[in-house]
């Protein structure tokens, strides 16, 4: 799929893959539209890329999720990919009762959010000559972290339905891709660290976005990213190496 000459929508654009996907778009000439929750920080990213539209949402929220779908196809009705970037991740200790609300906010931010984007923009790409939903899963749908337990279930749910969805949308133009991180250096599950200021640790973002960027362009659906393709390919026989 081309890069270039595209309008790119891309929830959790502040920072990280999101932030890296938004900036290779931006330079191939595509127009890009951002979403965050951090409005500190879609403003420092308005200053050094003028020409990237930001907005503040929170797409945990239902009415804000409605709102900006419609804001978006509105505003920039040649809108024709969306990225479904945006997620979270929380260690819960299963001996307690886990926390509800960050298991609330894990699995809409990471799942349900997504479904329901996706289905907000079918509509509207489907009269389009060339579109595309874009969902970052990871590595860890196909062999879970045990002390994330929740962030791997979502993730494994997007790998399931964006199945689905490719399946369902195979007679469009609509082409349905998966991009499978590994553990990548940015600021996911930073709420869960002593020092704020640490990264996640993993592969560098600079080469991340070289490889992903690569799928995208040759059309690769299912794109598993470095160290995600062993996890891909052995699966659940990984789970009691990486689990010890």
């Amino acid at each position: 799929m081309n890069i270039e000459g595209n309008t790119i929508f891309i929830t959790g654009g502040t920072s990280g893959l999101g932030l890296a996907f938004a900036e290779q778009y931006y330079n191939a000439g595509s127009k890009v539209i951002i979403c965050g929750r951090r409005e500190e920080r879609l403003k420092e990213i308005s200053q050094k890329y003028p020409g990237i539209i930001t907005r503040t949402c929170d797409i945990s929220d239902l009415a804000q999720r409605q709102e900006i779908a419609a804001w978006v196809i509105t505003n920039h009705p040649d809108v024709n990919i969306l990225m479904n970037n945006a997620g979270v991740q929380y260690a819960f200790n299963l001996h307690h009762e886990i926390n509800f609300t960050k298991l609330q906010d894990e699995i809409t931010t990471n799942l349900t959010a997504l479904i329901h984007l996706s289905t907000l923009f079918t509509q509207h790409f489907s009269v389009k000559q060339e579109a595309a939903i874009m969902n970052i899963s990871s590595g860890l749908a196909f062999a879970p972290l045990a002390f994330m337990p929740v962030y791997c279930a979502t993730k494994a749910a997007v790998h399931s339905f964006t199945m689905s969805l490719r399946h369902q949308l195979k007679d469009t133009n609509i082409k349905v891709f998966e991009i499978a991180p590994p553990s990548t250096d940015t600021e996911l599950g930073h709420d869960r660290r002593e020092d704020k200021t640490h990264s996640h640790g993993g592969m560098p973002v600079s080469e991340f976005i070289v490889e992903a960027m690569q799928a995208i362009k040759d059309d690769k659906l299912e794109a598993p990213i470095a160290h995600a393709k062993s996890l891909r390919e052995k699966g659940e026989a990984l789970f009691n190496a990486m689990n010890k």
